[in-house]
């Protein structure tokens, strides 16, 4: 009897948890949050952004079966569920953002922008203004993530084409060039001005270099800085394994996370970050062993994440809906490993930075998880089989955030219960 009691009781609790997980959209959240599925199968949904009416722009990676890459979501009803739903623009890309009454995109080459009414309804899908053009895509890092500061300058990553600056990418034992000739055009942030059309590089300011591929980024507000979150390199055990056991491979190097300002150099490719070091490590293609510290000319990151699990974007919360240690932290969404064998994948989660008086202290905490589903009772661990994997982010006029993931096409809303 009292086996069949417990069994009953194993039951229940299973089912009251599933119940949970549906009305949350499966992700696990602290106590008094909830989610809910915005917006699903839209297509591969990169960054997103959010008007001040709460209209939703997101940009996809390539166009949707209708032949879109920009979707308008719009929740007409106020249900937390967008109930309209259109798209233009036949360009793939990751950028997108509001400023003002203008629409800013980017391809994986340029910068386009639209204007909107009072309504947020674009009134030129058709004909963008060309804010910047001719922008470095060799395929590999190509993604064109913007952010703005306070005035009108767009603030653009341009991937680095390479792993490490080999003569020869991604060959075991070729040497790293020195200096690295990719920094020239890319490896970097470059500033434009977001006023002015028929931009190229000629127009616009290397503004930090030495970054080897940053698809997150945002600008904060309180401190008037930018920040970006870099993915790592990768490959140190399979180039170097006299130097490195596949252990450490799966945990070097970190995912960092940086304060820039104008000039600043973070290193790549001539140094890594090694987070139980805690410290710049020279990279082994410019004569590093594994434990020689490189250089101080170089940025030190304000957080450092464990390796390979992809950073994919920046937010600074501004928002009063929150409790109260959530205001002016970093939201980073984590788009999820593929390399840390033999350890398990991870990330496929959005964290929470705390900030205080205007410095990161470090603790970071995974804030929202579950975005992979779960496989036999267990996380999913494999990428290709990850129900969602979280991209975007964006703060909503009430205060919520929204989360985009580019594999279903699913936005995730949310929000705090006061």
């Amino acid at each position: 009897m009292k086996k069949q009691i417990q069994l009953v009781s194993i039951i229940i609790f299973a089912f009251c948890m599933n119940i949970i997980a549906q009305e949350n959209a499966g992700l696990t959240l602290p106590t008094g949050f909830k989610a809910n599925l915005y917006a699903n199968n839209i297509g591969s949904a990169r960054h997103i952004t959010i008007t001040k009416s709460g209209i939703v722009f997101a940009k996809l990676n390539n166009p949707n079966k209708e032949g879109n890459a920009i979707i308008r979501l719009e929740d007409t009803n106020n249900d937390g569920i967008a109930d309209k739903i259109n798209g233009f623009a036949k360009y793939g890309g990751t950028g997108i953002f509001v400023k003002g009454n203008s629409l800013y995109a980017s391809s994986n080459e340029a910068i386009f922008k639209y204007e909107l009414d009072s309504k947020d309804e674009v009134l030129n899908p058709l004909t963008p203004h060309t804010i910047v053009s001719g922008l470095l895509d060799r395929r590999q890092h190509n993604s064109k993530s913007i952010t703005f500061d306070k005035g009108n300058n767009i603030y653009v990553n341009i991937g680095a084409y390479s792993n490490a600056c080999q003569e020869k990418d991604r060959m075991p034992g070729s040497q790293g060039m020195m200096p690295c000739p990719i920094l020239d055009s890319a490896g970097g942030i470059w500033k434009f001005d977001g006023t002015k059309e028929n931009q190229t590089y000629k127009d616009g300011k290397r503004y930090a270099t030495g970054l080897r591929n940053v698809l997150g980024l945002d600008w904060n507000t309180e401190t008037n800085q930018l920040y970006v979150a870099q993915h790592g390199r990768d490959q140190l055990n399979s180039f170097y394994p006299n130097l490195y056991s596949d252990a450490q491979n799966a945990e070097l190097p970190a995912e960092t996370f940086y304060e820039i300002k104008e000039g600043d150099n973070a290193g790549w490719p001539y140094v890594y970050y090694d987070p139980s070091q805690h410290k710049k490590i020279v990279s082994p293609e410019y004569g590093g062993d594994s434990k020689k510290e490189g250089s101080a000319e170089f940025k030190e990151p304000v957080v450092a994440f464990p390796a390979h699990m992809a950073p994919m974007a920046v937010l600074f919360y501004t928002g009063n809906q929150f409790p109260a240690k959530y205001k002016n932290g970093a939201f980073i969404s984590f788009h999820g490993s593929w390399n840390r064998a033999p350890l398990p994948q991870e990330g496929f989660f959005v964290a929470f930075v705390p900030f205080k008086d205007g410095k990161a202290t470090g603790e970071w905490e995974i804030f929202a998880n579950g975005f992979a589903g779960m496989e036999n009772g267990t996380k999913v661990a494999n990428p290709n089989k990850a129900k969602a994997r979280p991209c975007g982010l964006a703060q909503g006029p009430d205060g919520s955030i929204y989360v985009s993931d580019d594999t279903k096409g699913a936005i995730f809303k949310i929000s705090y219960n006061k």
